[in-house]
């Protein structure tokens, strides 16, 4: 064995012990469920948070979608210094801790606070709805399609922005014409991957909408209430999302399989 690959080898056998250590529970989560998937499928918990997290998931995604496709463009297409530090900005939800993210939503949109208080005389509020899931799930989720989106539409050649608007293109022709089909790939996969951070959004969810079960009571808030009683539940669910995320990370290769060197 020469020098070469004696150092490949040790290199390939410490990175492996951290791969280890991520694929191990995995394994063990899956395989220790075994026959109880189904009959853990089956406990009444699950379907309604099922139903749900699939409604507000996907509600929250096309929020994300229609509303950042436009603020990623217009970031993207900037060179001034207020686009990059709105850039950094909107990445901010990424590093803050879910709950401290659910506290923020509690006190700007909460029943006592002041956009309550000045929309809603009577005291209403979002909170502790099913809207305050897909407010939680949006607000976690959207900087990873933004920065997605942001990459794809940055990765377009500025030649053909140039030679549209020469050719007397208008700016929302050029977003629709040449913006959108050119960036589409970066666009699907930032969406399924913040499709996936809302899908297991747990901690602003329990702390702005609470844990109501049918109403506000998502997959992870069911796993969470599941291990106090029936653990086999819990696992069943778990492994539901695990396939969830192998699906979506399949999804995002096949998408972007063509850039990547």
């Amino acid at each position: 064995m020469t020098r070469w690959r004696r150092q490949q080898l040790v290199l390939g056998l410490i990175g492996g012990v951290l791969a280890l250590y991520l694929f191990t529970p995995l394994a063990v989560l899956i395989g220790s469920t075994g026959t109880g998937f189904f009959s853990g499928l089956a406990h009444p918990l699950v379907w309604p948070a099922m139903k749900l997290s699939l409604s507000t998931t996907l509600t929250s995604l096309l929020v994300v979608v229609v509303l950042g496709t436009p603020l990623a463009w217009v970031v993207a297409r900037s060179s001034s210094r207020g686009a990059r530090v709105l850039e950094s900005l909107l990445q901010l939800p990424v590093v803050v801790p879910p709950a401290v993210a659910g506290v923020a939503l509690l006190l700007t949109f909460g029943r006592r606070s002041l956009l309550s208080a000045a929309f809603s005389p009577d005291g209403w509020s979002p909170s502790f709805t099913s809207l305050a899931v897909v407010m939680a799930e949006a607000f976690v989720s959207a900087p990873f399609f933004l920065q997605a989106a942001i990459s794809a539409f940055r990765r377009i050649d500025a030649n053909l922005v140039t030679v549209a608007r020469t050719l007397g293109a208008s700016p929302l022709r050029v977003f629709f014409s040449i913006g959108l089909p050119l960036a589409a790939p970066g666009l699907v996969a930032g969406g399924a991957t913040s499709w996936a951070r809302a899908l297991g959004e747990f901690g602003a969810t329990l702390m702005f909408a609470g844990n109501l079960e049918g109403r506000t009571q998502t997959l992870p808030l069911a796993i969470y209430t599941a291990l106090e009683t029936d653990l086999k539940v819990a696992q069943s669910i778990s492994v539901v999302l695990i396939i969830a995320a192998l699906a979506l990370l399949v999804l995002v290769r096949l998408v972007t399989r063509e850039r990547t060197p």
